[in-house]
């Protein structure tokens, strides 16, 4: 049978590594043409991988960037929006200027690659979007006030897109995942004064009491940008194990 992403091409910003290196190769498998756009870009340039190196805050790098993924490749037919970073702590732990910082990648540096990438998706058209949020836009966790509202505002900007977009034949979805095992979380665990206690809590706060898995999320991503789905639009999809809907009573 033919493959879901055969002819495609997709853009996956924080592709090296983690969720987006995941969802990299779950769009290859199904062939897909990825193009990888991250500050720490993989040794990929292949035939149907290519990675440039690229920071979202950098306006006129991100235009260049997917100007480039157009010109090689001749088209653009999802974007996956992975890139990001974590933050911690409560309202009054974080200063202005981490506020900004944070705001600046996980919203601005989503919206940077949205804008640059439209008029190609729309010349592509039926294309899709699917933007990576979190768990804690969806439940309130402790800690989290600063990483919260980025996340919030990207399953806000994601349903007010599909609906600006529904002429122009672009979905845009977002997937929520859980807390996932990636290099990012691993970083945390290290640098943590009990790594195998703080490992614990992390997983007993999940309801199958273990990580999400990045492929995980991939699956669920890759559905959402699927071809097929073109009723699925606007959605906001948990990979959580059940932290937003279920009281798991142990």
């Amino acid at each position: 049978m033919p493959k879901t992403f055969e002819g495609k091409v997709a853009i996956v910003t924080g592709g090296a590594s983690g969720i987006g290196w995941a969802t990299v190769q779950r769009l290859l498998s199904e062939g897909a043409r990825v193009a990888i756009l991250d500050r720490d870009p993989a040794a990929a340039d292949t035939a149907e991988c290519v990675s440039l190196r690229v920071d979202i805050t950098d306006t006129p790098a991100v235009a260049e960037a997917i100007d480039a993924v157009v010109e090689r490749w001749g088209r653009l037919d999802v974007l996956i929006n992975c890139a990001g970073v974590g933050a911690s702590g409560t309202i009054v732990e974080n200063d202005d200027a981490e506020w900004q910082r944070v705001f600046d990648i996980n919203v601005m540096g989503t919206v940077r690659v949205i804008r640059s990438a439209l008029p190609h998706l729309i010349a592509s058209r039926p294309s899709s979007v699917v933007n990576v949020a979190s768990a804690v836009a969806l439940t309130g966790f402790p800690n989290r006030a600063l990483y919260t509202a980025t996340k919030g505002a990207i399953v806000s900007l994601t349903r007010a897109l599909a609906s600006d977009h529904l002429d122009d034949g672009v979905r845009f979805n977002s997937v929520c995942p859980g807390t996932t095992e990636t290099p990012w979380i691993g970083r945390l665990l290290d640098a943590a004064p009990d790594s195998a206690g703080e490992r614990a809590r992390l997983e007993g706060r999940q309801p199958h009491r273990r990580l999400v898995a990045a492929a995980e999320v991939a699956d669920a991503i890759t559905y959402l940008a699927n071809p097929l789905a073109q009723s699925t639009n606007g959605v906001v999809l948990s990979v959580d194990a059940g932290i937003q809907s279920l009281h798991v009573q142990r």
